[in-house]
């Protein structure tokens, strides 16, 4: 659970044997705080938490609001962190061993039910080994630290990635800017960090239209390709892509791009025609793209 002092991005990574911890560990919300609430876990310490900081109490006053008000403080473990960055963390004395937390400046790491006692401090390690990466991946970092270190003793199952802007734009749907979720899998560690590369991905894409109202037009395009190489299984994005070059003046380079989802489904053609039918594509242009995508796929 962690502030990134650069952006003032809040975030809280987790991963356990134990099914959805997505909708149960990790909580915040954007220029207020962060909270993971753990162990014997009490849900309502991250919506309460979140609510004492917004009016204004520290993530010291905050928790031991939450503490006081609890039956069985003892078995919980809950951490919290404030929009200015000040760390409060709790880890109880009934808590499952292997059980500890070590705060740094603005993050804290802990965990319960370990393997082994060692999992905290590596966790540690790595977060603060990759303070030049961006929150989520350090927060990754700290994930993989830990399983490395044997992890949950049950074994793994769930794992989940909350990150909110550090710049509110008062609209909450908005400012939750990654939102993962893995909530039964095999090796969910794996697969939150594909779903983080798919995300960054998407959030690349994303720029595109900015860079093309700003007229920059050549760091558009530049753009677009960072996005398929970021991804290249992930054929939305090489079909969007594709599309947007192709609508460019890069008939040939987008062509190839739109080609691999039109190889795993001809459908795709089809999408052409949809967005044709509401002005979302020029007809002229998607004959082109058409007559090009059906003469490589034969």
């Amino acid at each position: 659970m962690a502030r990134d002092e650069k952006t003032g991005e809040l975030g809280v990574a987790v991963e356990s044997h134990y099914f959805q911890v997505g909708p149960v560990v990790p909580w915040a919300i954007a220029g207020v705080g962060a909270v993971a609430t753990q162990s014997m876990v009490n849900i309502s310490f991250g919506p309460l938490g979140l609510e004492y900081m917004r009016n204004g109490y520290t993530a010291a006053q905050a928790i031991k609001a939450l503490l006081a008000a609890d039956t069985q403080p003892e078995s919980r473990q809950v951490a919290l962190v404030d929009a200015a960055g000040n760390v409060a963390v709790h880890t109880g004395e009934k808590c499952i061993p292997a059980a500890g937390h070590r705060a740094g400046d603005g993050f804290s790491v802990q965990a319960n039910l370990m393997e082994k006692d060692t999992v905290w401090d590596a966790m540690y390690g790595a977060f603060t080994a990759t303070r030049e990466q961006p929150l989520a991946e350090r927060m990754m970092a700290a994930l993989e630290a830990a399983e490395a270190q044997g992890g949950d003793i049950r074994g793994k199952q769930s794992a989940a990635m909350l990150v909110v802007t550090g710049k509110p734009t008062g609209h909450s749907w908005e400012d939750r800017i990654i939102d993962l979720r893995v909530e039964d899998a095999p090796d969910p560690i794996k697969e939150l960090r594909r779903l983080l590369s798919v995300k960054r991905a998407y959030m690349t894409l994303n720029d595109y239209e900015g860079l093309v109202q700003a007229g920059e037009k050549a760091a558009a395009l530049d753009i677009l390709r960072k996005a398929t190489k970021m991804a290249p299984d992930m054929v939305e994005i090489q079909f969007w892509a594709g599309l947007s070059l192709a609508e460019e003046g890069q008939l040939d380079e987008g062509c190839e791009l739109m080609l691999r989802a039109v190889r795993k489904d001809r459908r795709w053609i089809e999408a052409l025609h949809r967005l044709v039918a509401v002005d979302r594509l020029k007809a002229d242009l998607a004959e082109k793209v058409e007559a090009q995508l059906t003469a490589a796929r034969l």
